[in-house]
C-alpha cells in the first residue's frame, strides 16, 4: 500500500465512516487500542454514536492496513464474502492474540446461554436437557420447582418425541432450546415417552426462575448449624441468599456453612449484595486494582455478623466464589474446608456488538481485602484440606459428603 493511499484513507477514516467500517474500527478500538476509551461500556456507544465523531480518530498505520486490507478482500475478491463471518473472525482473531482465556468472544446462541445462567431467569419452560446418543431421544434432565413444565407434569426422564407436531428426536440440544426459547409459539403441544406409555403434555411458555441456592438445617451437639448451597453467582442469587439467612437468623441458628463447590462464579455485583448481609460499610469486602491503582470496595450493610462461618471449596470454585471465601476468610476468620480453589484473580467486562454478539475482555484484577491476589497458581488454599472420599462418588449423600461432616464436625465443638 502506497504512501498517497495510505494518506487518503487516513482522511476518510478521521471523518464519519460508512457503517461496516466504522463497525471494524469499533471493535478494534474497543478492543486494544485507544486507551481513552478503555472501560467505557459499548452500550454508551451506541446510545451516543457522536462520541466516535466528536473529533477526528487518530490511526496509527497498523489500523489503517488492517481497514484498507479488509476492505479489499470485500470489493476484489473473486468470490462473495460473508462480512459478518470476515468481522467475526478479526475480533476472535484480535482476543486470541491477548493471550486471555477470559477474554473470548461469543456468539448470539454461545451468548444466550450464558447470559441466561448469569440472569436466573427466563421465559421458556422450566426444564433442563439432554440429548441421548443412544436413541437420539431428548431426555428431560432437571424440572425446575413452579416452573412451566412442573405444573404442566414433565418429570425427569421423560423423552420428548415431538413439540407441535415436529420431530424432535433429530435436533441438537441448541436446535431445541431455540425452538422453544426464541420461536414465537406460547403454547407447546409436546409428545413425551415415559417408560413404555407415550403422552401428550401441553407446556406454557412462561418466566421461569432459576434457583441458584439451596439449604438445609443440621442438628450437632445441640447446635443448630445453617447450610446455604450457591451455584452460580446470577442477578437474583443475592436475593434468593437474603431470604433464606433470614429463616435461618430467624430460628437461631449457631453458625453457618456456606458451600460454593464448583461454582465457578457470575456477577460481581451478586457476591457483593451477599458479603453486604454480613459486614457493616466499615469493611473493605474486595479490592481492584487497574494500571497500579487500587480501589477499596466497601460494603453497603449496617451490621456484622458473629457466629461462626464454614466455607466448602473445591478446585473448581472460582472467581465470585473466591471473592467470597477470600472476604469472610480475611474479616470474619471463616474457616476454608475441601481443596485449593481454582485461582482467577481477575475482572471481565461484557461488550454488546451491534450485531447481537458479544466478547469479555478482561478489565481489572481483583484482590482479597489483606491485598492478596489469588490468580492461577495461587487460589486459596483450605484451612482444613479434604479430599472428597470415594464413598461419596459412589454414593452420592449428606452422610458420605466427608467435606460436608467435617464442617459440621468443627462447627459443632
Amino acid at each position: 500500500m502506497d504512501e498517497n493511499a495510505k494518506k487518503e484513507l487516513k482522511k476518510i477514516t478521521s471523518r464519519r465512516m460508512d457503517f461496516k467500517v466504522q463497525e471494524v474500527v469499533i471493535l478494534v478500538v474497543i478492543t486494544c487500542i485507544f486507551s481513552f476509551f478503555a472501560g467505557t461500556a459499548f452500550t454508551k456507544m451506541k446510545e451516543n454514536p457522536e462520541v466516535l465523531n466528536s473529533e477526528p480518530l487518530v490511526m496509527s498505520d497498523e489500523l489503517v492496513d488492517f481497514i484498507y486490507t479488509y476492505q479489499n478482500i470485500v470489493n476484489q475478491y473473486y468470490k462473495d464474502v460473508d462480512e459478518k463471518v470476515l468481522l467475526n473472525a478479526a475480533l476472535k482473531g484480535v482476543l486470541s492474540e491477548i493471550e486471555d482465556p477470559y477474554s473470548i468472544y461469543m456468539d448470539e446462541d454461545e451468548y444466550s446461554n450464558l447470559n441466561i445462567n448469569l440472569e436466573g431467569s427466563y421465559d421458556g419452560l422450566g426444564i433442563s436437557i439432554e440429548k441421548d446418543s443412544a436413541t437420539n431421544y431428548m431426555i428431560v434432565r432437571s424440572v425446575f420447582k413452579n416452573s412451566a413444565a412442573d405444573k404442566a407434569g414433565l418429570k425427569v426422564d421423560d423423552a420428548i418425541l415431538s413439540v407441535n407436531g415436529k420431530d424432535v428426536t433429530g435436533l441438537t440440544t441448541s436446535e431445541f432450546s431455540a425452538l422453544v426459547l426464541q420461536g414465537e409459539e406460547t403454547k407447546y403441544v409436546m409428545s413425551v415417552l415415559r417408560g413404555e406409555e407415550t403422552l401428550s403434555i401441553t407446556v406454557e411458555k412462561a418466566n421461569v426462575v432459576i434457583p441458584s441456592i439451596e439449604t438445609e438445617i443440621f442438628e450437632r451437639n445441640n447446635k443448630k448449624i445453617g447450610y446455604i448451597y450457591i451455584s452460580i453467582f446470577a442477578k437474583n442469587t443475592s436475593e434468593q441468599f437474603k431470604e433464606e439467612l433470614k429463616k435461618f437468623e430467624k430460628g437461631k441458628i449457631d453458625a453457618l456453612i456456606i458451600d460454593v463447590r464448583d461454582n465457578t462464579g457470575g456477577h460481581l455485583t451478586a457476591v457483593e449484595d451477599i458479603l453486604s448481609q454480613f459486614f457493616d460499610s466499615s469493611y473493605i469486602i474486595y479490592q481492584l486494582e487497574q494500571d497500579g491503582q487500587r480501589q477499596r470496595i466497601h460494603s453497603d450493610g449496617d451490621e456484622t455478623k458473629e457466629y461462626p462461618i464454614a466455607l466448602l471449596a473445591n478446585q473448581y470454585s472460582a472467581s465470585a466464589s473466591e471473592v467470597l471465601i477470600g472476604c469472610l476468610k480475611d474479616n470474619l476468620g471463616a474457616i476454608v474446608i475441601g481443596e485449593k480453589t481454582y485461582g482467577k484473580g481477575t475482572v471481565q467486562q461484557l461488550v454488546d456488538l451491534s450485531n447481537g454478539d458479544q466478547y469479555k475482555i478482561t478489565t481489572k484484577k481483583w484482590l482479597t481485602p489483606k491485598g492478596t491476589w489469588v490468580n492461577d497458581t495461587n487460589g486459596i488454599a483450605p484451612d482444613i484440606e479434604v479430599k472428597l472420599s470415594e464413598e461419596y462418588f459412589n454414593n452420592p449423600s449428606n452422610e458420605t459428603d466427608n467435606q460436608l461432616q467435617r464442617a459440621l464436625e468443627e462447627l459443632s465443638k
